[in-house]
């Protein structure tokens, strides 16, 4: 089944959509829980941290290179917080998700 993020990205459902290039979308959060509240998300659906290989050292590397360019074009890069969480206890939906958060 797949999660409501690669709905997302496969434009079932709708999202306000920040920044996008080809393997990672950015989202603005439904539920803010700061002034800035966005989701890094890969394109490519991995349930969770725990799920990660070798083959995707890239892409989780790229999360991180593309939460660093949308702090900075949104002028916050002073002030931001990233946060994971891993595994069915800590995360909402199971599709790996950086929250970028700043009250900047």
């Amino acid at each position: 089944m797949a999660s409501v993020f690669t709905k997302i990205i496969a434009r079932e459902i709708p999202a306000d959509i920040v920044y996008e290039q080809d393997d990672i979308i950015v989202i603005k959060d439904i539920n803010p829980e700061a002034k800035t509240h966005l989701l890094v998300i890969p394109k490519k659906e991995i349930p969770s941290m725990n799920d990660i290989t070798p083959d995707d050292t890239e892409l989780v590397s790229q999360l991180f290179v593309v939460a660093k360019k949308v702090a900075t074009d949104l002028w916050i890069q002073d002030g931001y917080q990233l946060r994971l969480n891993v595994g069915p206890k800590a995360q909402d939906i199971m599709h790996v998700h950086m929250h970028l958060l700043s009250d900047l």
